[in-house]
């Protein structure tokens, strides 16, 4: 299984936070970096840095990481714009960039920056507009695409991708995203979830996969959430009882919580099984998930997790 760090700048950072951050992910031997992409924390405005453009200066100043935008709204760019950025940033970055993208959904940032959010029903119209848009603008042929929202040219765009270039599909509806993930994306992303709704949305991804003539495994799926991971069952005890506490929770909510979304919690031991449970069902990255500003992300703990994760 995959590794990756996963950061939420618009909890607040900066540009060198990011760095330091990607920097240690890079020398833990993560196999990514991951931001978010939002304007405002919630109703909150903070030091709110843009993914893309952070993604570029990331492409510059480290060496081998994956940089990964998981995920950018179809909201906030044109989807020409996303392409012709999305292809200087990989390469700038030497083919590293990973693209991410969903329907978006925080009402806060749309209405207070005055982009339009539409109903859910065309976002996803949108959502699947853009994948088939940048499909054909970082693809290898000059076909061009022609929908309802978009069109562009049977021409060749240029810059061309310098690497692979994934398109990343995140979203956890039970249809409409695992279908579209299995026409168009490399990585279909969502939140730790229990068996039943992981198996009911593979089935979805790959009989989409199947009628657009691709193959299901190469569309790897990806989870994301932050683990509990104590030293011994007492060490493990006071961990979840300081994070049920940050959430508002009872340790036993939390706890319930933990356990619905098969999100890894336990001893060291527990951790690692849980984590070979993911592996066998199907789950080929996992990104370590910290909601926090970046200035008070705990590495050592994240450090931990990885460990864990990785049975070591």
């Amino acid at each position: 299984m995959q590794f990756a760090f996963m950061t939420e700048p618009q909890a607040g950072g900066t540009y060198d936070e990011l760095l330091s951050l990607a920097r240690w992910a890079e020398s833990q031997g993560f196999d990514a970096f991951a931001r978010s992409d939002h304007y405002l924390n919630q109703q909150e405005s903070v030091a709110a840095t843009d993914a893309l453009t952070t993604l570029a200066g990331l492409g510059r100043d480290t060496e081998e990481i994956k940089l990964t935008v998981l995920v950018t709204p179809v909201t906030f760019r044109h989807p020409a714009i996303i392409a012709k950025t999305a292809a200087t940033v990989d390469e700038m970055s030497g083919g590293r960039l990973e693209l991410g993208l969903g329907t978006g959904w925080m009402e806060s940032e749309h209405e207070r920056f005055g982009i339009d959010l539409p109903p859910l029903r065309d976002r996803f119209s949108l959502l699947f507009e853009t994948l088939a848009y940048l499909s054909a603008a970082l693809g290898d042929d000059a076909s061009g695409y022609s929908g309802r929202h978009f069109m562009l040219g049977d021409m060749e765009v240029l810059p061309a991708r310098t690497g692979p270039l994934p398109l990343i599909v995140g979203g956890n509806g039970p249809r409409k995203t695992p279908s579209i993930a299995g026409r168009f994306a490399s990585e279909y992303n969502m939140f730790s979830c229990d068996e039943e709704a992981l198996a009911g949305r593979l089935r979805v991804m790959q009989e989409s996969a199947h009628d657009a003539g691709r193959d299901p495994a190469d569309v790897m799926i990806s989870f994301v959430g932050y683990p509990v991971v104590g030293d011994d069952q007492a060490d493990y005890r006071d961990r979840l009882g300081a994070r049920a506490a940050a959430r508002g929770t009872s340790v036993e909510e939390f706890e319930a919580i933990l356990e619905s979304r098969s999100l890894p919690h336990g001893t060291v031991d527990q951790v690692g099984e849980a984590f070979d449970s993911l592996a066998k069902r199907g789950v080929g990255r996992y990104y370590i998930q910290v909601y926090a500003p970046l200035s008070e992300i705990d590495t050592g703990d994240v450090a931990r997790v990885l460990a864990a994760a990785r049975g070591e």
